[in-house]
This record gives structure tokens, C-alpha cells and sequence, in this order.
């Protein structure tokens, strides 16, 4: 006899509810974790086939949030909105140009006074493995180095290949560089705009909500990429003088290197402290090298104890356990771009998530209420697109209280919301 379907039912709702409820609530979200993990990856394996796209943007998103108050007091100078990006860009290649100019005079004038340093440095070594605790003879020591001879010449092929995916890297990095330049241009000059364009893109329900967010996580990026300079420049001038002092050859170079590396949380200031205390051991001798790793020691600890809390805690809300994830995480994925990125990109990430799961955009004053419409100028005398105020009901408006266009909202009549981007806004 054939179960009716009331009965099949019943039968289903019974075996369900023998099903602990634990269970239950366990089968009903690993399918779901499952999928978005799936996404997860998958958007990872999309971004890793255009890195080469990505990397730019992320470079120019972050050269603009950092040039763009240059732009801005240019404009406030009654400087027309093209020249006063054209100057930016300019001034900006001028100053990391001559600064390259200044490294590279300084490598080329203390490499040779370094060699030589470096080569009575392996003498003494030498001295030390004949007359130290290991008593080894003349014979051994030259043995041992033309052993490392031999293994440089079989292993001529592999560090050939090395020296090629250098080369091509280097060209790789070149073409990324002048691809960066070109976004940073468009997005100095046409930021507003490109913005707009991308949330109309969305469904209007979610405009409000990922405009806000959108905002929020540019202010909290911006903030993050100023601060982090501020902190680079202390940890540089403070090792990169600390070594003059001591008479640590290359100096000038060693700050550059610990500005760059400053970028890279954690992981940068390890690798930098590192090479300014081997540099000062090749040169100067050991009792040296303590005295540069005592100067990184303390400039590390005025910067974890000091500035990371006081200054970097108030623009980025983030865990240091989450900090170092985060490098981790993007070092592994996508190599030394990936580090550097990791923590503004988590940043952005934390503050729009914030932002939109505690509908702030419902309330927030900052929006104004305003769908982005573009306007028929391209831009307004300051530089910024303009865009037409077309006022929404709030959310509680829409309850059925009203009508577009006949519901007032805080205190504004709202009216009908254009139909096409050709709607004049008659």
C-alpha cells in the first residue's frame, strides 16, 4: 500500500525531529559555509589571474588617498583642477626621482669602501676558524671554499633561470609602475566620478547602503596610508641616523630601506632591523653590530609602544593577532604586493562591514539622502563631479506612508527618481 502524501509528511517531520536539534542547526550551515568558502576561492583564483590589473589599482588607490590634500590645497589656490593634478603627479615624481638619484649616488660612492671592508671581514673570519676553537688548517678552509666553488658552477643553470625571472619581473614591475601612474591620474582628477559610476552599477535598494560604506572605507584607508607614513618616516630618520652615528656605511640607504619596509607590518621592520645590524657587522665589527641592534631595538619599541597605540590605534581598529593574519595571509597568496596591501584592505573591509551591519546608512546625516545622479557637467570648479540631489523617502517612508514624490522626508519633499540617465531631472 502506497503511503498518502499527508502520511509521507508526517513520517519526514518525525524523522527530522529525532535528528538532534545541534545537528540540525550543524547540517543546515556546513552546506552554506561550504558554499561561501567556495566563492572564496574562487574569487581568490580570479584575482591571482589579474594581479597584474589589480596590483595598479591598489597602488594608485593608495598613492591617491595620500596625494589627493596636495590636490586639494592646489585647488583652494584658485589652480584649475587639471593643473592642479598635473603638479601633484609632477612634484611627486620629482621628489621619489631625486631621491633614488641621492640612494644611488650614496650606493655607488660606499659599495667599493663597503667591499673592501667586507673582504677584511672574511680575512678576520678566516683568522678565526684557524686560530678559534675549531683549529681547522689552511688546507680545510681553502677545501671548504672550493667546495662552494663547485656548487656555484653546477648550479650556473638554476641561478642563469634566477637571473632571468629577475629580468623579467623587473619588466613586469616597470609596466605595472606606468599602468599605476595612468590609474593615479584619472583617479586624482576623476575619483567622484568613478565612484558614482560604479554604485549606480548596483540595484537602487543597495546604492545607499554601499555608498556609505564605500565612503567610510576610503576615510579609514586614507587615514591608515597617512598614519603609516608618518610612522615609516620616524622608524627611518631614527635607525638611518642612529647608523650615521656609529659610522655605518650607507646610511642614506638603510633609511630608504626601512621607510619602504615600514609598509609591511611587523614582517618589514624585522627584515630591515636584520639587514641594518649585518651591515654594521660586515663593516664595523661585531661590538658595533650590538650597539645597531640595541639603536633597532629602541626605535621598534618607541614604535610598538608609542605611535602603533597613540596614533595608528585611532585611525585603524584593528587587533594585532588580526595584523598579523592579515600579512601573513597576503604574503602567502600574493608574495610581497600581498603583505602590503593585507592591513589597508582589511581595513576597509572591517569598516564597511561595520558600517553596513549596523545600518548606520539608514541614519547617516552624510549621505543626505541623495541618490547619485550624474550631472550634465563633468565637474564642478573645484574638480569633483557633480551630481543632481534627487531626495529619497527614508526607510520608514516607504512603509506605505506615501507616495514618491508626494512623501515628505525630513522636512524635504521627495519626488520621483529619474528613469534614465538622459532624465534632466525636470
Amino acid at each position: 500500500m502506497t503511503p498518502t502524501p499527508d502520511a509521507k509528511t508526517r513520517s519526514d517531520r518525525q524523522i527530522a525531529e529525532d535528528i538532534p536539534y545541534g545537528v540540525r542547526i550543524a547540517a543546515a550551515w556546513s552546506w552554506r559555509a561550504g558554499l561561501i568558502l567556495l566563492m572564496i576561492g574562487a574569487l581568490v583564483w580570479l584575482l591571482g589571474k589579474v594581479s597584474f590589473l589589480i596590483i595598479p589599482v591598489m597602488v594608485a588607490a593608495l598613492l591617491a588617498g595620500l596625494l589627493h590634500p596636495v590636490v586639494k590645497w592646489l585647488r583652494n589656490r584658485k589652480i584649475p583642477n587639471g593643473g592642479a593634478v598635473a603638479l601633484t603627479v609632477l612634484g611627486f615624481i620629482g621628489v621619489i626621482g631625486g631621491a633614488l638619484a641621492l640612494v644611488g649616488r650614496q650606493l655607488v660612492t660606499g659599495f667599493g669602501a663597503l667591499w673592501q671592508e667586507a673582504l677584511a671581514g672574511i680575512q678576520q673570519i678566516q683568522t678565526w676558524l684557524a686560530d678559534g676553537p675549531l683549529h681547522l688548517t689552511a688546507d680545510q678552509i681553502d677545501q671548504y671554499i672550493s667546495d662552494g666553488a663547485d656548487a656555484l658552477q653546477n648550479n650556473s643553470s638554476s641561478i642563469l633561470s634566477g637571473a632571468l625571472s629577475f629580468g623579467s619581473t623587473a619588466g613586469h614591475f616597470a609596466a605595472g609602475l606606468v599602468l599605476a601612474l595612468f590609474i593615479l591620474i584619472f583617479f586624482l582628477l576623476e575619483g567622484p566620478r568613478i565612484w558614482g559610476f560604479m554604485v549606480r552599477l548596483l540595484p537602487k535598494s543597495a546604492r545607499r547602503a554601499t555608498d556609505g560604506a564605500g565612503r567610510r572605507g576610503w576615510t579609514s584607508m586614507v587615514s591608515y596610508v597617512r598614519i603609516q607614513m608618518f610612522v615609516a618616516f620616524v622608524d627611518a630618520v631614527g635607525i638611518g641616523v642612529g647608523a650615521a652615528i656609529i659610522q655605518v656605511p650607507l646610511a642614506l640607504p638603510l633609511a630608504v630601506l626601512v621607510f619602504i619596509g615600514s609598509f609591511i607590518p611587523v614582517v618589514g621592520a624585522l627584515v630591515t632591523g636584520a639587514i641594518a645590524v649585518l651591515l654594521a657587522l660586515v663593516a664595523n665589527g661585531p661590538i658595533n653590530a650590538l650597539i645597531m641592534l640595541a639603536i633597532v631595538l629602541v626605535v621598534q619599541q618607541l614604535e610598538s609602544h608609542i605611535l602603533q597605540p597613540l596614533v595608528m590605534g585611532k585611525a585603524v581598529a584593528l587587533h594585532p593577532v588580526a595584523v598579523i593574519l592579515s600579512v601573513a595571509a597576503g604574503s602567502y597568496l600574493a608574495g610581497i604586493p600581498g603583505a602590503l596591501f593585507a592591513v589597508p584592505l582589511l581595513a576597509v573591509v572591517n569598516t564597511a562591514v561595520r558600517y553596513i551591519a549596523g545600518r548606520t546608512w539608514e541614519h547617516d546625516e552624510g549621505l543626505g539622502g541623495v541618490e547619485l545622479q550624474p550631472a550634465a557637467a563633468s565637474a564642478g570648479p573645484d574638480g569633483d563631479a557633480n551630481f543632481k540631489e534627487v531626495h529619497l523617502p527614508r526607510p520608514e517612508s516607504r512603509l506605505g506612508k506615501g507616495v514618491a514624490g508626494k512623501t515628505k522626508a525630513s522636512g524635504s519633499t521627495s519626488v520621483e527618481e529619474p528613469q534614465a540617465d538622459t532624465n534632466k531631472g525636470e
